[in-house]
């Protein structure tokens, strides 16, 4: 994989980005798949109405709406086994699209059960948090991103984005999204492995961008800080 001259991983030439690895096991770094939802769209609320015959569990009515935070779905009366709601809860849907999502944390110390005296394990559930890659091509039905603004992106000017490209079949240039960062669960059903990860250096320039996205500000002494000075020299003085 070769990258282009003006993007910080061509910057140090001598440092490998992307690294091939045969572990399944799961770390900062790892290039993984998941089913991640749509967030900008509203989700919709699944209403459980009640049994279609009071004597049946496996089968009910509902209402699908639009989730409003401000006007959630009334319980019914009637409850449906397979759809418990305990107070305050919703049923909710989202769309949700298999993208190649980069691991930015993971549960690292497994909590003592035993201090925790029969508290739900749901209280405690390790999981992961992963930031969703977006392709750029703009073919068929995929917007994508116009090369203008991929550009600007690949010279970091808008720190909640990071360009890259991705050694998997099926993408060329790609889309980080910060901004999208969330949960998903530490379980073998939620995600899948690529069979790549970032290297040690490579993780921390995301590490850098990251900072930046997070505090509005560069490390004075970092490799992003660096890398946009020169950038600053070729393009845009």
């Amino acid at each position: 994989m070769v990258y282009p001259l003006d993007s910080i991983q061509a910057f140090d030439e001598s440092q490998p980005w992307w690294e091939h690895t045969d572990s399944k096991a799961i770390e900062r770094g790892s290039l993984i798949w998941a089913f991640l939802p749509y967030v900008d769209q509203v989700p919709y609320e699944v209403v459980p109405r009640g049994r279609k015959e009071p004597t049946l569990h496996d089968r009910a009515y509902v209402t699908i709406k639009p989730l409003d935070i401000k006007k959630p779905g009334k319980r019914s009366d009637l409850p449906v086994a397979a759809m418990p709601l305990g107070s305050k809860e919703v049923w909710s849907l989202y769309r949700a699209k298999k993208r190649p999502s980069l691991v930015l944390a993971k549960t690292k110390t497994a909590v003592d059960r035993s201090v925790l005296h029969g508290n739900p394990r749901k209280n405690t559930a390790p999981s992961l948090i992963v930031a969703p890659y977006f392709g750029v091509d703009q073919e068929g039905n995929r917007a994508g991103y116009p090369p203008e603004f991929v550009e600007r992106v690949r010279h970091i000017w808008y720190p909640q984005f990071f360009w890259d490209m991705l050694p998997i079949s099926g993408t060329s240039e790609s889309l980080l999204r910060f901004e999208q960062a969330q949960p998903v669960g530490y379980n073998y059903l939620s995600y899948e492995t690529t069979g790549y990860k970032l290297s040690e250096y490579a993780m921390s320039v995301i590490d850098e961008v990251f900072h930046f996205y997070l505090n509005d500000n560069m490390l004075a002494e970092g490799i992003l800080k660096a890398y946009q000075d020169v950038i600053k020299d070729l393009f845009y003085d």
